[in-house]
């Protein structure tokens, strides 16, 4: 992964969940070559032990620990409303898989569509202005080949109140991910933007996300097997292989047109998308404006 990284001093990026796993070598990596980095946790004690590392690692880095609660929207925008500089890097990489029971965001959301997308959702939107003012700004979405067990997204019941089954809602949370990205780029095309969404499948790797309290890890038997078995049957998080980083040209950022905006208020029930409706072969997220 290093090797295909270029110089990004000069670059400002966010990683949400940099604390371990992935979202931490992410972090790392983006530190080593240049980036001013700030990982964005929900744990701002485990945030600043992780910043400690990296500046240790890297002691020209330039890393700040920020308190981050994707399963708070007042979190979120309390978050984007501190950020106020351009954004070149939106990773967005923080989740939780495999709660035993079904669980709820603060805001009344399924934990694992909450937090793994709702929340990016509006993270993503409500900094859109500072993405759009950087030369060439790339949004990284982590999502999962897992997106395949959930074929279509059910928008009569988005939340699994009328029946919960953990891997179905997890799948159904990296699929929301990877539409997003997808309809993101098309709007930013559409829009005539230099912004870039991109998503990721990583891999099965040995992160926290197998053990983590608020996922299967709430299991103490599970927690105990995952903390052992990952790392012996999984590849380090160190290890996950990337794409070459194809560096965009920059081009001049004309006024982001509505195509390319959207409001981050998120319905309970969102409605489905009247002009292209979802099939089997070919589902999607609802494009329509969440003011329309």
């Amino acid at each position: 992964m290093t090797d295909s990284l270029p110089d990004l001093a000069g670059q400002r990026a966010i990683v949400t969940g940099a604390n371990s796993g992935i979202g931490y070598f992410t972090a790392l990596e983006l530190a080593k070559r240049g980036a001013e980095v700030s990982l964005a946790c929900r744990n701002a004690d485990k945030a600043r032990a992780a910043a400690a590392r990296i500046t240790e690692a890297a002691p020209d880095a330039a890393v700040h620990a920020v308190q981050l609660d994707l399963a708070s929207l007042r979190s979120v925008r309390s978050f984007a409303e501190s950020w106020s500089t351009p954004l070149d890097l939106l990773v967005n990489n923080a989740g939780v898989m495999y709660p035993l029971r079904r669980t709820e965001t603060e805001d009344g959301f399924e934990l694992q569509m909450g937090t793994n997308h709702l929340g990016h959702f509006a993270l993503t939107g409500l900094l859109l202005p500072q993405l759009q003012a950087a030369p060439a700004p790339r949004v990284v979405t982590v999502s999962s080949l897992a997106h395949k067990q959930g074929p279509q997204l059910n928008f009569d019941d988005l939340q699994m109140t009328g029946g919960y089954l953990a891997p179905l809602a997890y799948a159904n949370s990296k699929l929301a991910n990877l539409l997003f990205a997808l309809e993101l780029q098309r709007r930013a095309e559409q829009a005539g933007s230099a912004l870039t969404s991109t998503a990721a499948h990583p891999g099965l790797s040995s992160t926290r996300l197998f053990s983590s309290p608020d996922g299967m890890g709430s299991n103490p038997l599970l927690r105990a097997l995952a903390t052992v078995s990952t790392k012996v049957l999984l590849q380090s998080p160190r290890r996950v292989p990337a794409r070459p980083w194809p560096r965009p040209a920059p081009r001049a950022v004309p006024t982001p047109a509505p195509a390319c905006s959207w409001s981050p208020a998120v319905p309970r029930n969102p409605p489905r998308c009247p002009a292209r409706p979802p099939t089997r072969r070919s589902p999607h997220a609802c494009g329509r404006s969440a003011k329309s």
